[in-house]
């Protein structure tokens, strides 16, 4: 049972005879070391030290600022400055740019690579370009050592802003990084940067052509077919495809029958457009003129100088050829697709024996039929003759009517005259004689009545040359009088006056004789001498 804490009743210890504090410093080759205490008083020895070594220092370190004052901060490391910390430590990026050439027509630009020096004790950059032998270019130092603006800001470009696989644009041009050095990727990687993977060099156009016409050269013998050999076993042989240009899908659009004409002698390649009465269309027959042509024409080098400068085979990639057009496929002219559906018979026979196609079934490419407005003609007014009238209703701007030549050149002044007396009612026309004048070369007829003295009739013309209509027939399907209708006895009607034809003159007699099979059963009415019994 323990004894309370009360005088008298505590009791020393015999044992313990050291009550002094442990040493807690020491000297060590003549320099004051701490030592930790390792006893308490007594001697007792000390189990658990209830500070850490930080707190032992910050003890050390720190004074009661009521008695002793301030503390001491401990002194500032030395400084040192930009120029001495980074001296002879520079970035090294390798980058190039493209230089673009207008003088020479063999090449459009230069890649020309050069060396990107940053300079981190001041923030400067130089470009460099290294020298090439026989180059012909000033080269060297591009930009010397400077600092370059970054933007109209003011701002200024720093290492932080360099990466591989990146542009960068310094005096308005631009250079594009492609790789750096060991010890630049190695500081950019212990400031926490972390860089793209290098990128290769692009090669010179040029400087590949130089190193071709500098390889050693090789000859081959050219083919047996020729240019020559083409030219004179396929001039004039032409491929002729029949396809359509379905443009519906626009505004307005329709389906367009068009003629590809492939000539074998040069493979250029014609587009002829067919047109059909009342289209709408302007009579441009030639869609695109002879001339070769490419599959992709935008698949080209984005430097060539189109503006001012026509495709070539060095430009263009693949050119159509005879084996590219078949039935049933589509084909692009200029990024217009057009539907091949038939092929000539020569075409069919050139594919089967150079390509072997066999399968030639034509494509049904019949669109949805249009409707197309009824033309009514009006009645005809009786002015003119009825084919000048009806030339103002098929056209806007009238045509003269078409005539027959051949039957013009062969019955050239050939005219049938007969005599006839007019057929009336009225007493003063009775015993009137006129001359009936008929034109085999136009079927044209003229009547002329001859002068009769003291008749009190005026003589003369009678009726200008025009062609006559029978009786009964109608205004838009006229009947005319022809030459079989002309004999003696007939009667012929012309504008309600009747004629009865009474003789005829020689010249009729010997035609009718000479041409008997067209004139079937009207030999009866003429007294000719072979009919004679």
């Amino acid at each position: 049972m323990a004894l309370p804490f009360l005088p008298g009743n505590t009791f020393n210890d015999p044992t313990k005879r050291k009550y002094h504090l442990s040493q807690s410093l020491g000297y060590k080759n003549g320099y004051a070391v701490p030592a930790r205490p390792q006893v308490g008083i007594g001697g007792e020895p000390l189990e658990v030290n209830q500070l850490s070594l930080a707190e032992l220092d910050e003890l050390n370190n720190k004074r009661p600022t009521l008695t002793y004052g301030q503390a001491k901060q401990p002194p500032p490391e030395d400084f040192v400055p930009a120029h001495v910390a980074f001296d002879k430590k520079v970035l090294k990026f390798d980058a190039f740019f493209r230089q673009t050439v207008h003088e020479s027509p063999n090449e459009y630009y230069r890649v020309r690579p050069v060396c990107i020096f940053y300079y981190l004790e001041d923030d400067s950059i130089s470009v460099i370009e290294p020298h090439v032998e026989n180059s012909g270019m000033p080269q060297g130092k591009l930009i010397k050592r400077m600092r370059l603006p970054k933007n109209d800001q003011g701002d200024f470009w720093h290492w932080k802003d360099l990466n591989i696989d990146m542009n960068v644009n310094f005096y308005g041009k631009a250079f594009h990084i492609t790789n750096c050095d060991k010890w630049t990727s190695e500081f950019m990687a212990s400031e926490g940067i972390e860089l793209n993977p290098p990128t290769p060099v692009p090669s010179d156009p040029y400087n590949e052509s130089r190193k071709e016409s500098a390889a050693l050269r090789t000859f081959k013998t050219p083919s047996n077919f020729d240019k020559l050999r083409q030219f004179i076993e396929l001039d004039r042989k032409v491929l002729r495809f029949y396809c359509v240009w379905d443009d519906r899908g626009s505004m307005f659009g329709e389906m367009r029958p068009n003629i590809i004409h492939y000539y074998l002698v040069d493979d250029t390649v014609e587009v002829r457009e067919v047109h059909e009465p009342n289209d709408g269309r302007d009579p441009f027959p030639v869609l695109l003129s002879r001339q070769k042509l490419p599959k992709d024409r935008d698949n080209i080098e984005a430097s060539f100088p189109s503006v001012v400068m026509e495709f070539s085979e060095h430009e263009i990639k693949e050119w159509y050829k005879p084996s590219d057009f078949k039935i049933g496929q589509t084909i692009y002219v200029f990024n217009r697709p057009f539907l091949i559906y038939d092929c000539d018979e020569f075409t069919k026979e050139y594919l089967f024996k150079k390509y072997g196609v066999r399968d030639f079934t034509p494509v049904e490419v019949k669109g949805r039929a249009r409707d197309v407005p009824q033309m009514d003609l009006p009645p005809y007014n009786g002015f003119g003759s009825l084919e000048d009238s009806l030339r103002s209703c098929l056209s806007l701007v009238p045509q003269p009517p078409k005539k027959d030549f051949i039957k013009m050149l062969e019955n050239d002044h050939k005219v049938l005259r007969f005599e006839a007396v007019m057929d009336s009612v009225k007493p003063e026309d009775k015993g009137r004689r006129f001359i009936i004048s008929y034109r085999l070369a136009d079927d044209m007829m003229t009547i002329f009545e001859p002068p009769v003295r003291n008749s009190g009739i005026i003589s003369g013309k009678f009726l200008e040359r025009t062609r006559v209509t029978k009786p009964g027939s109608q205004p838009d399907r006229p009947e005319f009088y022809e030459p079989q209708d002309l004999y003696i006895g007939a009667t012929v009607q012309v504008f309600n006056h009747r004629f009865i034809i009474t003789d005829a003159d020689d010249y009729v007699r010997s035609y009718l004789e000479s041409h008997q099979e067209d004139f079937p059963g009207v030999q009866k009415n003429y007294s000719f001498p072979c009919y004679e019994t």
